[in-house]
């Protein structure tokens, strides 16, 4: 999918009006200053004729510019672009976010998408502003400081984390994007904490954001053993590169989002940060999907009801179909149920900051095992055990870098696997913002209850009104479903929410 650039005049209105909602989503050079800002940046604002757009920082540093001190453009949420887009620049942007050139290298990237590294970098030169190695580096100079910042990690330990190769590289980069030594910028420190290799840092989100829909959807659909959720918070188990991790998400007192994180190594800190704010939607751009959805009056209700929906993202691509293809054409709870004693039997088991938990099964455990510890339809298990078979074997990759047609594809040569399942997956492991499920149960539920058509053919006709958002209106439909209500239904009184400061 393919969204229209913003023209230079509408820049130019957004950083003449210091509008926030636009931080993240480009930045602005300033020829007279050598710097680039945030659009919301206090500073005057500068001439027409004094000022480039960039579509990244990385594009603003190899042009030569320094990010400004006053406003710092790296401490804002992602650009919501790079979820939006399904070409070839936007998957390797979240492939870099997922650290794939740490582990990989360039030639893995290139790998991933289909392309020559020399064609690679020409196209996202041309399209970004920047290659692969400097897109790489600007994203580990907005880990490093964010860890600065936010953690009281050692010197040496934030250059590892954000995958600096040495303390001199991790030094002339921060000193030459930010204008500012590492010393300098961790002066500048919020209150974070770090103990024992344990992250405590903030996540910058976009308001409104709907906290209570994504705690309560964690919540209704965790897996026990796994994951635990709470009215404000939601953590869990994951396997990373360099070992077993765990994680919560949390909203405190002062409703920040916040993550804690305790780690095998902190390399897999930087892909942890960026799943997380996949997995939670934190990019996303509430102001230009709320505005989109109610411009129509059958749900302006939900949009004034539920602003800032979010669409719960995947954590572990794997994991996520497997977990779409035990929940076909079964209830929520029934799912959990069925995925609980899946994970009791062939999880990993590992100690966390909350007590003893398990890792999700792995694929290559599934395919082995799956046959003996599954239950129901011989044909549903059958096809669950052929799926994890294709995944450890790799003949079937998912990844956030998928191309989202030839991952559609992929998944319906597999038997016992159907358009339902495979556009859930896509929705869910490439955040695809316009992915509709006209056969969905709860969703037509939401569309009758909505006075829109139910039917399947009549909504995705409607449907096609509200492209390229389909994906946050199933997410509307579902809340607006009797059976999810529940998830809802939560008390807001502070003293009984489950959130720390």
């Amino acid at each position: 999918m393919t969204i229209a650039p913003m023209t230079f005049d509408e820049r130019y209105r957004a950083i003449d009006a210091r509008d926030a909602r636009f931080d993240g989503q480009f930045v602005t050079a300033v020829h007279s200053t050598g710097i680039y800002c945030r659009p919301s940046c206090p500073a005057r604002t500068p001439k027409a004729a004094n000022v480039t757009f960039y579509p990244t920082s990385a594009a603003a540093h190899e042009a030569g510019f320094r990010a400004c001190k006053r406003c710092l453009p790296e401490a804002t949420p992602g650009s919501p672009q790079w979820n939006l887009r399904g070409d070839v620049a936007g998957r390797a942007m979240r492939l870099i976010a997922d650290g794939v050139i740490d582990r990989e290298g360039v030639s893995g990237l290139a790998r991933r998408l289909g392309y020559s590294e020399r064609h690679l970098t020409r196209l996202l030169a041309a399209e970004l502003g920047a290659g692969p190695l400097a897109l790489a580096r600007a994203h580990r100079a907005h880990t490093a400081r964010t860890l600065l910042v936010d953690t009281e990690l050692p010197m040496a330990d934030v250059a590892f984390a954000a995958g600096f190769g040495s303390i001199r590289q991790f030094n002339d980069t921060m000193t030459e994007v930010f204008a500012l030594s590492p010393t300098e910028l961790r002066a500048r420190r919020r209150g974070g904490t770090t103990t024992a290799g344990r992250i405590d840092l903030v996540l910058p989100v976009r308001e409104p954001f709907d906290s209570v829909g994504l705690f309560g959807w964690m919540r209704a659909h965790a897996i026990p053993g796994v994951e635990v959720g709470e009215t404000a918070s939601f953590a869990r188990t994951i396997r990373l590169d360099g070992g077993p991790a765990w994680f919560e998400v949390r909203q405190d007192a002062a409703g920040r989002m916040r993550l804690r994180a305790d780690l095998a190594s902190l390399r897999d800190l930087a892909p942890l940060l960026s799943r997380v704010r996949r997995l939670f939607d934190l990019d996303a751009d509430p102001a230009a999907v709320d505005a989109a959805l109610a411009a129509h009056p059958e749900l302006r209700p939900l949009v004034a009801r539920v602003p800032g929906v979010r669409l719960p993202a995947a954590i572990d691509a794997d994991e996520m179909l497997i977990r779409a293809m035990i929940g076909q054409q079964i209830s929520v709870a029934s799912a959990r149920t069925v995925m609980g004693r899946l994970a009791a039997a062939l999880g990993e088991p590992v100690e966390t900051p909350h007590g003893p938990a398990v890792l999700f099964p792995t694929p290559r455990a599934v395919a082995e095992h799956g046959a003996e510890v599954l239950r129901g339809p011989g044909a549903r298990i059958r096809a669950i055990v052929h799926a994890a078979t294709a995944l450890a074997d790799g003949s079937l990759r998912l990844g956030p870098g998928d191309d989202t047609h030839e991952q559609r594809a992929a998944l319906l040569a597999l038997p016992g696997i159907g358009p339902w399942t495979a556009d859930y997956v896509r929705m869910r492991v490439l955040g695809d913002p316009d992915v509709l499920l006209p056969g969905d149960v709860a969703a037509r539920a939401g569309a009758a209850a909505a006075g829109i058509p139910s039917d399947a053919k009549g909504l995705t006709a409607w449907s096609a009104r509200v492209a390229p958002w389909r994906s946050y209106l199933m997410a509307h439909l579902w809340y607006a479903a009797p059976v999810t209500q529940a998830w809802r239904a939560v008390d807001l009184d502070p003293s009984s929410r489950k959130a720390a400061s």
